[in-house]
């Protein structure tokens, strides 16, 4: 199996790198090539060890009353239950700010695209800078959004290796937006509060996650974007972030989470959903970040979602029948299959195949050939066309 995914891997970064035998070679910065099916297979098919294994997770396809999902009708109503349950744990969103557009501040020509500085509203207290990068090909083009820490990471000028996710994309021909937290980043929390730090009416996380709703609605509005083909990815909190959004806002065609943390886990440091700043908001001074000891317990949401037995693979339910890619590393190990097989069940009902993908690396840092996976997922379900 190994071999063979890096047969795959090397099939699809020579049709990256523009040096298939039936195509001339072309500039990095120009590539755009169709990407087929049979190169990402093998990350759609857990091993045969874990096919049938559900774990402890509860099913996603039984009603809250304890009836059993039987029909693509019945998973429109379980899904609005799911998606109802944990937006009123987390609170409620504000309304979407939809007539939402990009303000250009400044622009700057890279090798083979534009990028712009951007501004636009994604909370209700304020405004938000960012990286829009733009390819040099016309008409209407799939766009990504990227999320992490702050917006020049992934637009490629942070210095971070193989975290320049919106630079990767859009030399193969996407529009990206890099968004971040830069305005607060001063604070180490990476976070904004709603109404304020204080007096907090949705869990950080979620709030992040409505920031990018926010961000789809300016972005859908530019004259280069195609707004039914647009993703969002990101990394580590990033991740966190980029998979929050696309399960609870489904204008995302697709997404590809790298190494958040799928589920909760509390023997990985990095899946630290019990932390103030993501699910276990409250009220300061906070707790000392870390592992949970019993001399420094989680405390707010993050208690009652363990003590009531939720886990994260509902929120991964609800992106059905959008496909979507958890690039694994050292906190998403193959295991993490357990919990997808619950995701790929309810596809099944709906009729649909190869919506779940994961693919592994040992390190929680991405690399060269997790990355390249990333694109070429985004290549085949926005840009295969």
């Amino acid at each position: 199996m190994k071999s063979q995914t890096n047969i795959l891997l090397l099939t699809a970064l020579c049709w990256f790198s523009g040096c298939h035998p039936n195509k001339p070679a072309i500039p990095q910065a120009m590539i755009r090539e169709q990407v087929d099916w049979h190169e990402l297979t093998p990350y759609f098919s857990p091993p045969d060890s874990l096919k049938n294994e559900s774990g402890n997770y509860r099913s996603p396809l039984i009603f809250n009353n304890g009836d059993s999902v039987r029909t693509p009708e019945d998973w429109s109503r379980r899904r609005k239950e799911i998606r109802d349950t944990w937006m009123s744990m987390m609170g409620e969103w504000p309304p979407l700010i939809e007539d939402n557009l990009l303000e250009y501040i400044d622009s700057v020509k890279r090798d083979g695209y534009m990028e712009y500085k951007v501004r636009f509203d994604w909370l209700p207290c304020g405004k938000t800078t960012g990286y829009l990068l733009k390819p040099e090909r016309k008409g209407k083009k799939p766009a990504v959004i990227t999320v992490f820490y702050e917006p020049e990471t992934a637009a490629g000028t942070g210095g971070r290796p193989y975290r320049d996710f919106a630079r990767q994309l859009v030399r193969r021909g996407f529009v990206t937006l890099s968004v971040g937290t830069s305005e607060i980043i001063a604070d180490t929390t990476f976070v904004r509060f709603y109404p304020d730090y204080e007096r907090r009416k949705i869990e950080p996380l979620s709030l992040l996650a409505y920031a990018s709703a926010n961000a789809w609605h300016a972005l859908s509005k530019d004259s280069d974007v195609d707004a039914t083909r647009i993703g969002i990815t990101g990394h580590s909190y990033g991740g966190k972030w980029a998979m929050f959004a696309s399960c609870l806002f489904d204008r995302f065609a697709s997404a590809a989470w790298s190494d958040p943390g799928i589920v909760f886990d509390e023997s990985r440091p990095d899946v630290n959903y019990w932390e103030p700043y993501y699910l276990g908001y409250h009220p300061p001074p906070w707790r000392k970040r870390g592992f949970l000891t019993a001399e420094n317990p989680a405390k707010g949401l993050y208690v009652k979602l363990r003590n009531e037995g939720y886990d994260l693979h509902e929120l991964h339910a609800l992106m059905a029948p959008r496909p979507f890619l958890v690039s694994g590393g050292s906190e998403d190990p193959v295991k993490r299959w357990i919990p997808l097989n619950h995701s790929i069940a309810v596809n099944r009902l709906l009729g649909y195949g190869e919506r779940v993908a994961m693919s592994n690396r040992k390190e929680h840092s991405p690399n060269e050939d997790s990355n390249e996976i990333i694109c070429a997922f985004f290549a085949y379900y926005l840009d295969n066309v």
